[in-house]
């Protein structure tokens, strides 16, 4: 489905997928707007996406922070990336096991170091130093109507402009349900499941290994500038046809420095929704 509308500063994905269950869709709905209120009350994009994705990491219901599927071993490693569109900086960890909020971590990478990719314990053990917060395995170990939630979970994800038409964008996930240890998907790879730069901030979700094969969200940022399309022809021909040819399905918020945001999803349906410039909130 192709979706775009005007006058966007924030907008927020819950992940791509299935039908949420109806007796989940109310929780669901509000979780997404306070996300959307998290990111409303700052200042500039990266403040906006980070705080954001954090109120969707805490979130159970959704796949990512306290709400991450299981690995194949019962464990869980979490992935996250951040990318600010003025200077291009990112930031980006992997296969994280203890960090509460690992969109911290990433933006953690993104200002503190001259990195832009951590993984595995040695990430962890950055965000200790860096002073985050941090749990114990069962943190994220949640059964809440865990058969309903399966159907529902996907990665959640930001993309923001602010005042000064600066963009970012950031994406979060706790993986793929029974994925093997150590299986790095695209939301944390620069490029495939996240992009920003001073025309388009992009954040994805969906079929993770197409995304990186198709380098969906980096796709999208050069169809705009190397071929001259908006926001929408470029994120609906990367969603809908490029990906669709790989075999994959997903979806992709994608928001220009205009205020025009583009949501296609080539899946049942794309939890989402967007704060417009005159503080209107529309969950989808």
């Amino acid at each position: 489905m192709l979706r775009f509308m005007k006058n966007v500063i924030l907008a927020v994905h819950g992940g791509a997928g299935k039908q949420t269950p109806e007796d989940l869709r109310d929780e669901v709905r509000a979780g997404i707007e306070a996300a959307l209120r998290a990111g409303q009350a700052k200042d500039n994009c990266v403040d906006a996406v980070v705080a954001a994705v954090r109120v969707l990491e805490d979130n159970e219901l959704f796949n990512a922070g306290k709400g991450s599927v299981f690995t194949a071993d019962e464990g869980h490693e979490l992935d996250a990336s951040i990318m600010r569109g003025l200077d291009k900086a990112a930031g980006a960890v992997a296969a994280v096991r203890a960090v509460r909020n690992p969109i911290e971590a990433a933006r953690l990478v993104m200002e503190s170091t001259d990195h832009v990719f951590m993984a595995g314990p040695g990430a962890d053990e950055f965000a200790v130093r860096g002073g985050l917060v941090m749990v114990d395995g069962g943190y994220f170990s949640t059964e809440r109507r865990l058969s309903q939630l399966l159907e529902l979970k996907g990665t959640v994800g930001a993309v923001a402009v602010d005042r000064g038409g600066d963009l970012a964008a950031a994406t979060s996930t706790g993986g793929r349900t029974n994925k093997l240890t150590g299986r790095v998907g695209d939301s944390a790879v620069i490029g495939a499941g996240t992009y920003a730069d001073r025309r388009v901030a992009v954040s994805g979700t969906g079929d993770g290994e197409v995304f990186l094969r198709g380098t969906a969200a980096g796709t999208i940022a050069a169809m705009i500038e190397f071929g001259g399309l908006d926001v929408v022809a470029a994120a609906h021909e990367v969603v809908m046809n490029r990906l669709t040819a790989l075999g994959g399905t997903g979806g992709v918020i994608a928001l220009d420095r205009d205020g025009t945001l583009a949501a296609p999803y080539s899946t049942e349906t794309m939890v989402h929704g967007y704060l417009t410039v005159d503080g209107t909130v529309v969950v989808v």
